[in-house]
């Protein structure tokens, strides 16, 4: 089934109505399809960069957090130039729906925003997340450089041994994030009630459940506001 229309199915278990297309990730009349710009790590700033299914999901699992500044949605992982949401959505450019997150080690370390990433994804799932299905929805740890790729093959391990099942989460060099259009940015902000009968709609939140439990969507020592979102 096209990714699309899970999201359109999961929106409609939610809301046991029909919704326009705009729900699921077309851009609504009037949205603004230019992409974002990029914010860019100061000197004493680090970024990483993760997919993990919808990237509006994936925003909240960082926005707000103590130290980190930025979570952009965007596209990684693939070969076109400036790809479009339709591109990536038909799988024709091979990126994935990612997050590019910006953060300040020096009050969040890199273990504790790798950690955040695993609790808000299914390490278990590959070719997609929850009920976004397809390689532009596969989970990925994009490693800028030689900590994170540490962190990242270190912690699958650990997740492996703990649960004794196999981690499909790709570990790959990070080469460059495209940005996603403007529209998409701080989704749940601009269209909170839309955003919310999608998550629930998409089971989200009681796979999530089912994996870490109470560590589902937190770090440890972090105080994330992710249930706020």
């Amino acid at each position: 089934m096209n990714p699309h229309r899970l999201r359109l199915t999961a929106l409609a278990l939610s809301l046991a109505l029909a919704v326009p297309a705009t729900a699921w990730g077309w851009a609504p009349p009037g949205a603004d399809t230019h992409p974002a710009p990029l914010p860019v790590a100061g000197p004493k700033e680090a970024t990483a960069t993760f997919a993990g299914g919808c990237f509006w999901c994936m925003e909240t699992a960082f926005e707000g957090v103590p130290g980190i500044r930025t979570a952009t949605s965007g596209y990684c992982g693939g070969t076109e130039k400036r790809p479009t949401y339709e591109q990536v959505g038909a799988g024709l450019t091979g990126h994935a729906e990612s997050v590019q997150v910006i953060y300040d080690p020096r009050l969040i370390s890199t273990a504790q925003v790798l950690e955040l990433y695993w609790h808000n994804s299914d390490p278990f799932s590959a070719e997609g997340q929850f009920c976004d299905r397809g390689h532009q929805y596969r989970p990925a740890i994009f490693y800028h450089d030689e900590v994170q790729h540490r962190l990242a093959v270190s912690t699958r391990k650990a997740i492996e041994a703990r649960f004794k099942k196999k981690v499909v989460t790709e570990i790959v060099p990070y080469r460059e994030f495209w940005t996603a259009e403007v529209y998409h940015q701080d989704f749940w902000r601009k269209d909170p009630e839309r955003y919310h009968s999608y998550r629930e709609g998409c089971g989200r939140d009681r796979r999530l459940a089912e994996i870490w439990g109470k560590e589902a969507g937190r770090a440890t020592g972090v105080a994330a506001s992710v249930s706020a979102h």
